[in-house]
């Protein structure tokens, strides 16, 4: 006998939630009471073994599945391994500690019947809000949601939402164009499904009884670079880009080194080897080397950071990128006289243009070659 498809699937991404869990599935048997449904446990190898406490209540409701990730980390791709197996008609996203109102899933339900693509959980509509949060808290949200209308045109007043649920058919459409990397699923359901008709329903956020809040450095990280994915990724890969942004800070660097050492009177080398050089002064190389150091730290702990080195592991990166970064210099400086030597842009009549010209394509050629060699040997491991 074939069982029959329910209505509701809710998908439940959990990380060390092993106090909240419990509480939430039996809040969430009590809402669901008369609505055809599933939950699904997206764990990822919790080491407070949230996943075991999981199958030992799903032993005892076959509503329950648990799918325990022992590679695979994130957010985003929790959601998706999620919607990959969900059997529901509608999918509804939430998170586990016991922050969002499980009383709100049956009007989301009734919502999407009534003809919507995509509900939100909303703190900013009317009935809604954002409970006792900090003031940290509050302007972090703050500049989030500024930050999301910047790059993407939103009609929803909480984009920053993980309490939200959709119907199949939107998954099925937009699965193949979603970046599991991503912070904020609900922004990429949004951003790469245009047309989509939505509401937001207001609830009350609740503080947090149990356990730690996942907010860090990276995931405000993520963040921006699933902004930028959204905006510009079909133009222009959000890794490269913040590659390039590095190399710009370089510039920086190397200059304020410069000048440090021309202060400090760093004195002048002999190298001995083309007196047409003469000596060299030594506060270019201590430049140099100081935005050798600024960029690699840089794209290990921005750009690279999936794949970052750890350890000792550090030095020996710093060692392949400065292999690679004076690799680029004779790539920079040939394609230089190749093009200069030959008359590059020389029907202009420009001296300068023909100078300038060479060199910006030959500083272009250099940044292309360092990037992929860096991200398929410094960085080996990394996949955009």
């Amino acid at each position: 006998m074939t069982r029959k498809r329910p209505t509701l699937s809710v998908i439940l991404p959990t990380y060390n939630e092993s106090t909240n869990l419990p509480i939430l599935l039996g809040k969430l048997r009590t809402a669901l009471s008369e609505v055809s449904h599933e939950i699904l446990v997206v764990d990822d190898n919790s080491p407070d073994r949230t996943w075991e406490i999981a199958e030992d209540i799903a032993t005892k409701d076959d509503s329950i599945r648990v799918i325990r990730r022992i590679t695979d980390r994130g957010l985003s791709s929790a959601v998706i391994t999620g919607m990959e197996v969900a059997e529901g008609e509608i999918f509804a996203v939430m998170d586990a500690d016991l922050q969002h109102d499980e009383a709100l899933l049956p009007r989301m339900v009734q919502t999407l019947q009534g003809g919507f693509d995509l509900v939100v959980g909303s703190r900013a509509e009317e009935g809604g809000s954002y409970g006792q949060w900090s003031r940290r808290r509050r302007f972090i949200s703050w500049v989030a949601t500024f930050l999301a209308r910047l790059f993407l045109p939103l009609e929803i007043k909480d984009p920053m939402s993980g309490f939200f649920a959709l119907k199949r058919d939107v998954f099925e459409k937009s699965a193949n164009r979603i970046n599991p990397r991503g912070f904020k699923i609900l922004l990429e359901f949004i951003g790469r499904t245009p047309g989509l008709k939505m509401k937001e329903l207001g609830y009350h956020f609740r503080n947090r009884q149990h356990g730690e809040t996942k907010l860090s450095g990276s995931v405000v990280r993520n963040y921006l670079v699933a902004l930028f994915d959204l905006r510009f990724g079909h133009y222009l890969s959000s890794t490269f880009a913040m590659y390039v942004t590095v190399g710009a800070t370089g510039i920086i660097v190397n200059s304020a080194g410069f000048y440090v050492g021309e202060a400090l009177d760093f004195p002048r080398v002999d190298t001995g080897l083309l007196d047409a050089l003469g000596p060299v002064h030594l506060s270019v190389p201590f430049g140099y080397q100081l935005a050798i150091v600024s960029n690699y730290l840089l794209n290990n702990y921005l750009t690279f950071f999936e794949v970052r080195h750890r350890g000792l592991d550090i030095l020996k990166g710093l060692i392949y990128f400065e292999l690679i970064s004076l690799l680029g210099l004779f790539v920079q400086i040939s394609v230089f006289q190749l093009l200069y030597t030959n008359g590059f842009l020389a029907g202009m009549d420009s001296e300068p243009i023909s100078k300038y010209g060479s060199y910006a394509v030959g500083l272009a050629a250099a940044t292309v070659s360092n990037y992929f060699l860096n991200k398929n040997f410094t960085w080996k491991d990394f996949r955009p």
